[in-house]
């Protein structure tokens, strides 16, 4: 069985995502490095343990979650298809059981906000993990005089959390935006699609999704 400490030490698999990082890293993009695929992968997988899925389901989604973004070392463009491709070949490689590739590959091959759809657990537990991983620390540009939307949006959250109500109907996420830097119109003008798309995968879990935005609830 192939568990999560395998991919994680995996030297190919460091390398793709490295390189894919410094792909996206000289087009001017946020982070995407090994913090944000961790982070993704521990949340995703807490998720679905939170949810009440079995164990193998959730490591499965720790998987999906660290690899996500893999398909970047190709090309931003198509990065969630090519990615998918990529992770069938590492998986298939590593002797994984082909239904828990069909698994990782789907939940990869449907992340990214263009093409998008929460069609199993391990894929709407990815997308909620991705989606809410805005944060000041993924800005790489330190000159906030050429900052885009993008940049100052992320910039300007100082918190955030992802957090499932203790009677586990509702999944929350709460953020904290200095309003100095960013308007909250501004969140929503680029992130509209994705929490709509957050909103799809907490159905999926059975689940309805909130936004807190500086105390004040939102959706």
């Amino acid at each position: 069985m192939i568990r999560f400490i395998d991919i994680q030490q995996n030297s190919a698999i460091k390398t793709y995502i490295q390189r894919a990082d410094e792909t996206l890293s000289v087009q001017g993009f946020t982070d995407h490095s090994f913090p944000h695929v961790t982070k993704v992968a521990k949340e995703a997988g807490a998720l679905l343990r939170t949810m009440g899925y079995s164990e193998r389901e959730a490591e499965l989604t720790e998987i999906a979650g660290y690899l996500h973004d893999i398909g970047n070392v190709v090309n931003r463009t198509a990065h969630s298809q090519t990615g998918a491709l990529i992770a069938f070949q590492l998986l298939n490689d590593l002797g994984m059981d082909p239904t828990e590739i069909a698994t990782v590959i789907t939940a990869i091959g449907n992340h990214d906000e263009a093409t998008a759809a929460p069609v199993n657990p391990v894929c709407a537990a990815v997308i909620l993990a991705d989606k809410s991983d805005v944060r000041r620390s993924r800005v790489r540009n330190r000159n906030l005089g050429t900052f885009d939307i993008h940049d100052r949006v992320n910039y300007s959250v100082t918190h955030s959390a992802l957090t499932i109500s203790d009677d586990r109907t509702v999944v929350n996420l709460d953020l904290t935006i200095d309003t100095t830097q960013c308007a909250i119109m501004d969140y929503f003008e680029i992130f509209l699609t994705r929490m709509s798309l957050c909103r799809r995968a907490a159905e999926m879990l059975n689940l309805r999704f909130s936004l807190t935005i500086n105390g004040q609830q939102l959706l």
